[in-house]
């Protein structure tokens, strides 16, 4: 029988896709890991992952092992969440968010594991399609998404709703569309989504798409995206959790446009699965005070 050991290894390396963070997240060796996944391929007889440098492919058979480990080791963890008491201070807790909303709910998610240290977060900010790609494979328990999913086989639940602004160069004068046009736009993963809020509710007879305006750049980490706006290069479209995040707010400035825009935020989990009492503590603890999560100051 193969150890349970070296496929959990396995699987984290798989969905780490990085041996040093591997051994980190597994307090483990680096060669120690790259000995895990010998010892596997040395039990099925076959190569796992082709390596490129620091980076690797799976096989086919490396596919096929990675679904058998990871059927086994869910089954592990289910039958321990069975066996054991429905703790709401307690257990492993797989969420995942937006990067706007991220940085603000990551050390509140913090705050709370520090007073219960029973709870084990793993928490990820990603866009809204990798959210729901992740739970449909059972590799997260719980996401916040700023759209309701595509796919049947999930729920949704509206948590809260949040500001989505304009977000200009503090120095920039704004009197026409034209202006936001000669000035462009600083592009990220959901620019698309919150403009088609924010524009078309405030100019609905001259907005069409945000290819009205000049790419001035693009920026995928949320942290980053205000800085090239910071610099003058261009506007961004933003929830307020993001802009409030901004370590330089004096560099930039929000436009108070005629029409507010919202974008509501879900809790998203698999239908017909009924999750631990921990995951609604969390969420009581993290939106109870919605303003302390949202609130941004406007000049």
């Amino acid at each position: 029988m193969v150890n349970p050991t070296w496929l959990r290894t396995f699987t984290t390396l798989v969905e780490q896709g990085h041996f040093t963070r591997t051994a980190d997240l597994l307090a483990m060796t680096q060669p120690g890991v790259s000995q895990h996944i010998k010892k596997l391929e040395s039990h099925y007889h076959t190569d796992l992952i082709n390596r490129h440098g620091k980076h690797f492919e799976l096989t086919p058979a490396g596919e096929m092992v990675y679904r058998f480990a990871r059927k086994m080791l869910e089954g592990e963890e289910n039958l321990k969440e069975t066996l054991n008491r429905d703790d709401p201070h307690s257990g492993i807790c797989r969420l995942s968010s937006p990067g706007a909303l991220g940085l603000n709910l990551y050390p509140k998610l913090i705050e709370i594991q520090k007073r219960h240290p029973g709870l084990k977060v793993f928490f990820e900010i990603a866009p809204n399609r990798r959210i729901e790609s992740e739970l449909l494979n059972n590799r997260l328990d719980c996401g916040y998404m700023t759209r309701e999913p595509e796919s049947s086989s999930l729920e949704a639940e509206s948590v809260l709703t949040e500001e989505v602004c304009l977000v200009v160069p503090a120095g920039f004068h704004l009197d026409t569309y034209e202006d936001l046009q000669t000035l462009g736009m600083i592009h990220h993963p959901d620019a698309e989504h919150h403009a088609n809020l924010l524009l078309q509710e405030n100019y609905p007879e001259t907005f069409k798409s945000i290819s009205d305006f000049p790419a001035q750049g693009y920026i995928n980490q949320i942290n980053l995206i205000l800085e090239p706006v910071a610099a003058g290069l261009g506007f961004t479209v933003l929830p307020e959790s993001a802009i409030r995040a901004f370590s330089f707010p004096e560099r930039i400035r929000v436009v108070n446009l005629p029409n507010r825009a919202e974008e509501t935020l879900y809790r998203v989990f698999k239908k017909h699965r009924q999750l631990p009492s921990r995951f609604l503590f969390i969420q009581d603890a993290l939106f109870a005070h919605q303003e302390s999560i949202l609130k941004t100051d406007k000049n």
